[in-house]
């Protein structure tokens, strides 16, 4: 990439009525690129590569669209993984299993809302669909990335995520219960006066190894108002008939 300095003489020198080939020869730069400078090829691929390098919220205060990246966040903090490929550029991939189209198609949306410049793209695998998207920025929207498994390291949110997070508990939980969560129907049985009966209820279950995420997760239900309880050790429970249908209001089954 050519100074800007000499791009702008280079147009310059063709106001004033020089022939690419002379422009190219004062400004030693080849005739191709005046041409694409002369004809905006070059400048719009130059924008294009700048608009993508100053796309980090967190490093270029881009505007964030923050109850995307709350849902977003969910979602990484259940399926989500961060790999780093090559020169620098994570990719983010979010795992969904393919009898959820409609979950697939809303992670997707949220991908591309938090990280517009850069593409999201698909990859079948074994009974699920991997969401992928490429960025040198990513890591610094998810500082939780780290070596090992997450159940195997501190998870915390930074100053900035806790406000977002604190702002729209209702998408962040979402996004645990879209990745690592069930909303169903549970079967209890009761003996009485000799014979068995049965009945159902709604409920959601949120499992997770990592106690930090769990704890998040309480934290968020916490803000909502919604009662939880630990079934076992890496599983919370909504049950409560007023809780589920507050929870509903955010949450739902998975489509």
């Amino acid at each position: 990439m050519h100074p800007r300095e000499t791009v702008d003489r280079a147009l310059h020198l063709s106001t004033l009525g020089l022939i690419d080939r002379q422009v190219a020869e004062l400004c030693n730069v080849s005739i191709g690129a005046v041409q694409k400078w002369r004809t905006g090829a070059r400048r719009a691929h130059e924008d294009e590569d700048r608009r993508r390098h100053r796309s980090c919220p967190r490093c270029h205060e881009r505007p964030l669209d923050e109850a995307a990246y709350a849902y977003l966040l969910g979602l990484y903090l259940g399926d989500g993984h961060i790999v780093l490929c090559r020169k620098g550029v994570y990719r983010l991939s979010l795992a969904c299993c393919e009898t959820w189209p409609g979950l697939i198609e809303e992670a997707a949306g949220v991908m591309s809302a938090v990280m517009p410049t850069s593409s999201v793209g698909r990859r079948q695998k074994s009974g699920c669909v991997e969401i992928q998207s490429h960025s040198k920025h990513w890591t610094c929207l998810f500082p939780q990335h780290g070596p090992g498994r997450k159940h195997l390291r501190k998870i915390s949110l930074e100053g900035w995520q806790r406000k977002i997070f604190e702002m729209h508990p209702g998408r962040c939980v979402r996004g645990l219960m879209h990745s690592d969560g069930y909303r169903g129907m549970n079967r209890v049985r009761h003996h009485l006066n000799g014979s068995d009966h049965w009945y159902e209820y709604p409920r959601y279950l949120f499992k997770n190894e990592s106690k930090d995420i769990l704890e998040l997760c309480g934290e968020a239900l916490d803000l909502l108002d919604v009662a939880w309880r630990y079934s076992r050790y890496n599983t919370i429970s909504v049950a409560r008939r007023a809780a589920v249908e507050r929870l509903d209001e955010f949450v739902g089954p998975k489509y």
